[in-house]
């Protein structure tokens, strides 16, 4: 997941279909995520940046650090300050859904059925070729090329994608940055992991106002467990100050990675700050001080910042218009 100075941000997911995974190296889905943001002034700018790499490069590749092969293809959230895209993959093939109204959520399924906004030129013939669809019914995206035998995690997660939907469809209308900082750190959705072998590593929530005369703000925690993080604003700025504590090392040529064959070995790439965050959670988990319960799901501190950000802003723009921040798409992305 990211953003970019030209307001638009991206997320991806992994998802399984009926096209196979070609073994081998392939761009990953955080690859075309980075790309995207590199090249994109806009959402749309950006879907079509990715689906141009697919079709030259198409999609796979070695998702984790680890001999063990592990590769999938993706759905990505693409937002602007005026426009939100779901885009879904099946190896080269794509088609895309405009959002234009009320609220929307990816999570390891493929979730466009017949609201198609754009697709592949060939996504519907290679479908009929290859039995999939007869070519004269309803098309329906999901439905034609969700596999028939779906990966398990793939089975876990329609619970996490409705739970959701649910939480967004309840703020619908009225959703803002600690709505959406709440629903990341949902637990009986299963939108915030900590169980079964898996954690969500990192949250962001970006507000995007339609008025280009305020900023975009980017709150990430840049820590595990977003229900035990803190969300850390970041605005673009011409002369930003990298933030060393939020700095992965880097190994140069060493790194397993840039070796043949990749993944031999593993290097420790967590930041200072995530180090710190993981030595507090184990002394918590370890030491547990009586009478202190887990934080809430919104702790007052962090209620409080939102408060003196956006007053902050408020003070910024004052010359220039009267009114506080109307967020155009505030979009949960989430690994």
């Amino acid at each position: 997941m990211g953003a970019n100075d030209q307001g638009v941000c991206i997320g991806n997911e992994a998802v399984w279909t009926r096209e196979p995974v070609v073994p081998g190296e392939a761009l990953l889905g955080m690859d075309l995520v980075r790309i995207g943001l590199e090249r994109g002034d806009s959402a749309w700018a950006a879907l079509t940046v990715i689906t141009g790499l697919l079709e030259q490069h198409g999609q796979g590749g070695q998702c984790k650090e680890d001999p063990e092969p592990f590769s999938y293809h993706n759905t990505f959230l693409l937002v602007d300050r005026n426009e939100a895209w779901v885009l879904e993959t099946a190896g080269r093939l794509w088609v895309a859904q405009k959002v234009s109204e009320g609220v929307k959520n990816i999570s390891n399924q493929l979730t466009i059925h017949t609201e198609i906004s754009a697709e592949h030129p060939e996504l519907r013939s290679v479908a009929k070729a290859q039995g999939w669809w007869d070519g004269l019914g309803e098309f329906n995206f999901s439905r034609v090329f969700s596999p028939e035998n779906p990966p398990v995690r793939m089975e876990l997660a329609k619970k996490r994608y409705k739970g959701g939907t649910e939480l967004l469809q309840q703020h619908d209308g009225s959703v803002t940055a600690a709505v959406m900082m709440s629903i990341l750190r949902d637990k009986p959705s299963g939108i915030c992991m900590d169980s079964g072998g898996f954690c969500t590593t990192g949250s962001m929530v970006s507000v995007l106002p339609r008025d280009t005369s305020l900023p975009c703000i980017h709150f990430f925690t840049a820590t595990p467990d977003p229900s035990r993080s803190i969300f850390k604003p970041f605005i673009f700025s011409d002369c930003p100050t990298p933030v060393l504590r939020v700095v992965s090392p880097q190994f140069g040529p060493d790194d397993p990675v840039r070796k043949q064959p990749r993944f031999q070995s593993r290097v420790d790439r967590r930041h200072d700050l995530y180090k710190a965050h993981q030595v507090a959670l184990n002394t918590m988990e370890t030491k547990p001080r009586p009478q202190v319960d887990t934080p809430p799901a919104l702790t007052p501190w962090q209620e409080k910042a939102l408060g003196l950000l956006k007053n902050l802003l408020c003070f910024f723009v004052w010359s220039a218009t009267t009114s506080l921040m109307q967020p155009a798409f505030l979009t949960p992305f989430h690994h």
